[in-house]
């Protein structure tokens, strides 16, 4: 059975590993169960490359990494599950770049079948916006810069015209996420390369400032800083993006004089938020195809990885197939 091995920074092998094995029934908690999860089809996430690039964010190991995935239960010894069925599952802590692997058959959920899988698979990213976005306590009318682009801000994007935001402003520095975004519910972009960032929301915005701003990069390039240059007085400050463990410099003194509220997200629920993205998906709230980009075989992971982290080619969400899924 195959898995991966980042045998250096930046460079993903694939190795042979062993079959695993369901933990016996008496070690497990009552009423818990465990499933063996056969991915099958998969994608690439940004909190996927500080392991892929070698970073010192967290310890690498061997499965990473991988974590949006929908397959096969290939045996059970729970309840929940039976053999055969398809399920959506998030393995723990993003271990799933693996042929087969134990899995609490509670981190799964049923997926619809009324849409494509790959959409499906969108629940398992959209489920971690929908729970962030609950955090804020009103949408409906709120003015909204979401700062990145990425497959995540694209996802806020759409969350939040869903939501009832008046106004989504997507920015990025990259041109070619911004021509997804009004696809994804932004109702203005701005591409802060070669700009003044806060003039060109004051003319979208009649001259203020967001609502609530949110940090969509997260890792070593997060914005926080920015963040707070873009929020409005007594505005909010929604943080997605994954922080490294420190900031530098973060300008507290400003976020204080702007009494901006500062929210954080993570951790969403297997009960309500991955079920509820999945049902938006069914009932087509939102359409997730304008992000999906590009799809690569497992054989090809090294070049999947290669090219999400360049950036480059308009390059969003990439779909890994396994070779269970032919």
């Amino acid at each position: 059975m195959l898995a991966s091995h980042l045998i250096a920074p930046g460079k993903i092998d694939l190795i042979e590993v062993s079959e695993p094995e369901l933990s016996p029934i008496s070690s497990l908690g009552s009423g818990r169960g465990e499933i063996i999860f056969q991915p099958e089809t998969t994608c690439l996430c940004g909190s996927d490359l500080p392991y892929f690039i070698g970073s010192d964010e967290w310890e690498i190991e061997i499965g990473h990494s991988l974590h949006e995935m929908i397959g096969t239960v290939t045996a059970t010894n729970g309840q929940r599950w039976r053999e055969g069925d398809r399920v959506l599952a998030v393995p723990v802590m993003q271990q799933g770049l693996r042929e087969r692997f134990v899995l609490d058959e509670l981190r799964t959920i049923p997926i619809a079948t009324n849409i494509p899988e790959e959409h499906a698979l969108m629940a398992q990213p959209l489920g971690t916006a929908i729970f962030a976005l609950k955090k804020l306590p009103n949408l409906l009318d709120q003015t909204v810069a979401v700062v990145g682009q990425g497959p995540m801000g694209q996802l806020m994007n759409a969350s939040l015209s869903n939501m009832g935001a008046r106004e989504i402003i997507g920015i990025d520095l990259l041109e070619s996420r911004l021509q997804v975004s009004p696809q994804m519910g932004a109702t203005a972009t701005i591409c802060n390369q070669n700009c003044n960032l806060i003039e060109a929301l004051r003319e979208i915005l009649k001259g203020e400032l967001p609502d609530i701003v949110i940090e969509t990069v997260g890792h070593a390039d997060q914005q926080f800083n920015l963040c707070i240059d873009l929020c409005r007085e007594n505005g909010r400050i929604l943080v997605f993006g994954v922080p490294p463990e420190t900031i530098d410099q973060v300008r507290w003194r400003d976020l204080l004089f702007k009494n901006i509220t500062v929210h954080t997200s993570i951790n969403p629920d297997f009960e309500r938020d991955f079920p509820l993205a999945m049902k938006w998906l069914s009932e087509g709230r939102i359409d997730v195809a304008p992000i999906i980009t590009h799809r690569f075989p497992l054989a090809e992971i090294q070049q999947a990885f290669d090219l999400f982290q360049n950036r480059t080619d308009g390059v969003l969400k990439v779909i890994v197939e396994f070779p269970s899924l032919h």
